[in-house]
């Protein structure tokens, strides 16, 4: 391990109160016939939760976080090896304390506070998934739980094309010729919430058909990542549809370097341009044929000629005037405190939930103390992430296939939260930090001295 990343943190653990707390219990966990079955107890509510968070109420999903955290507490104060850190978690335990710090300067401090408990419990799930996943089958176990689901909720969102959909809400400008088109929702109620929710399930389909063996379960595969880019592209989420196209370049990179070695010198540094030039004629293609895609897409170039568009302008220069006066600590976390500081700042007619962008909203909430964290944990993982895929290709250990595939599955993510805020909603927000927990499952002494679970 780094001693740079190790002393500090060992320092910390014996000087503090909640340092001191890890690993209390230890002799309790040698002999508890309950915590001998730990990680696939873990691994169960995972996969319950993932089950459940898309027909469930967010009071729903909230219970379950909690119950998962009042586990990985009862795990963390019996835990036998104490070092399991990477410099994720270090960036995420700072972003966290800025957390803490926006709520104390929060101009609506008990609001934040419920925010704050809330972000809370999703990092506690990161690190219970940091935790698990360096097993790899108790990882398979969970992506095909997610996988499986994903190809229901899909299932249900082509239906409702099929059949026609009535509109939730306004989705598309009524003044455009687009007015009429139908734009499905599955079980979340949202067509750019249905579209994040299945970003991940593109992902890791992938990687599960190249992962799994035999030729059944490789159709499977196709079938659920063929099913859900339909379903996205059927949600008319234009920021799905970029971010759908950032994390399929994302996987084509990844692919490119693992398998450089079976390539030619001329496949080798011609196949991704070859690939990308196929799939760019194939999209302009798509464009020019299909009217209702052409118009969908030109929209997103329209500026304030799309209402959408220019609702999100309105909102984000409202939000900058918000920054502008909260500077270093931002308003809090949470909608709660969204909802009652944005109507000070907003422009007549133009109410909003949210900054339609992490990117502005994370700063908002946390300001420039909170964002620099973030991007920080942004870093961090992206860095990590590539020294793994080396270290598990060295080691012709396939695990680096999922790491590819949990790294697509975040730049997709990312990429739509340039343009919209659904990532805060708990059935993304628990993809997002279960990838960012498949990065971080191993240790960086393990890493180090290639001690890999294959």
């Amino acid at each position: 391990m780094n001693p740079s990343v190790s002393n500090p943190l060992s320092q910390w653990r014996k000087t503090s109160l909640i340092g001191k707390s890890v690993g209390l219990l230890s002799n309790w966990h040698h002999t508890s016939y309950l915590l001998q079955y730990s990680d696939a107890i873990a691994s169960m509510l995972v996969c319950i939760l993932l089950i459940l968070a898309p027909f469930s109420s967010t009071t729903f999903i909230g219970v379950m976080l909690l119950a998962i955290s009042s586990f990985w507490l009862l795990l963390t104060i019996a835990e036998t090896n104490p070092n399991q850190i990477t410099s994720i978690h270090l960036w995420i335990f700072f972003y966290w304390l800025a957390s803490i710090i926006s709520t104390a300067f929060s101009p609506l401090k008990t609001a934040s506070f419920s925010g704050l408990v809330k972000f809370s419990l999703y990092l506690v799930f990161f690190a219970l998934c940091a935790r698990i996943f360096k097993h790899k089958k108790l990882l398979e176990w969970i992506a095909t739980t997610y996988l499986l689901i994903s190809l229901i909720v899909s299932g249900y969102g082509i239906r409702q094309k099929i059949i026609g959909v009535t509109p939730l809400a306004t989705w598309t400008d009524t003044t455009l010729q687009t007015a009429d088109l139908t734009r499905v929702y599955s079980y979340l109620g949202n067509p750019n919430l249905l579209g994040g929710y299945l970003l991940p399930a593109v992902a890791l389909g992938l990687g599960a058909l190249i992962m799994w063996k035999t030729l059944p379960q490789k159709a499977l595969a196709l079938v659920i990542v063929v099913t859900n880019i339909t379903c996205i592209y059927f949600t008319g989420s234009r920021g799905a549809w970029l971010a759908l196209i950032a994390l399929l370049f994302t996987f084509l990179l990844g692919l490119n370097y693992w398998w450089a070695e079976y390539l030619s010198p001329f496949w080798r540094k011609w196949l991704v341009p070859i690939i990308l030039g196929i799939f760019s004629l194939f999209i302009i293609t798509a464009i020019i044929l299909v009217e209702p895609l052409r118009l969908r897409i030109l929209s997103m170039f329209s500026w304030r000629g799309d209402s959408s568009n220019n609702f999100r302008i309105n909102v984000w220069y409202a939000v900058f005037q918000m920054m502008r006066d909260y500077p270093i600590t931002g308003i809090g976390l949470g909608n709660q405190v969204f909802n009652q500081i944005y109507p000070l700042y907003m422009k007549t007619n133009f109410t909003a939930l949210s900054s339609y962008s992490i990117f502005l909203e994370i700063p908002l909430e946390t300001g420039i103390i909170g964002i620099t964290f973030f991007m920080g944990i942004l870093v961090s993982v992206l860095k990590r992430a590539m020294a793994e895929i080396k270290i598990f290709k060295e080691a012709n250990n396939t695990m680096g296939i999922w790491i590819i595939a949990s790294l697509a599955a975040l730049v997709g993510l990312a990429t739509q939260g340039v343009f919209d805020t659904v990532w805060f909603r708990p059935q993304i927000n628990t993809l997002w930090w279960l990838l960012i927990g498949i990065i971080a499952a191993y240790p960086l002494k393990a890493m180090d001295n290639r001690k890999i679970d294959n």
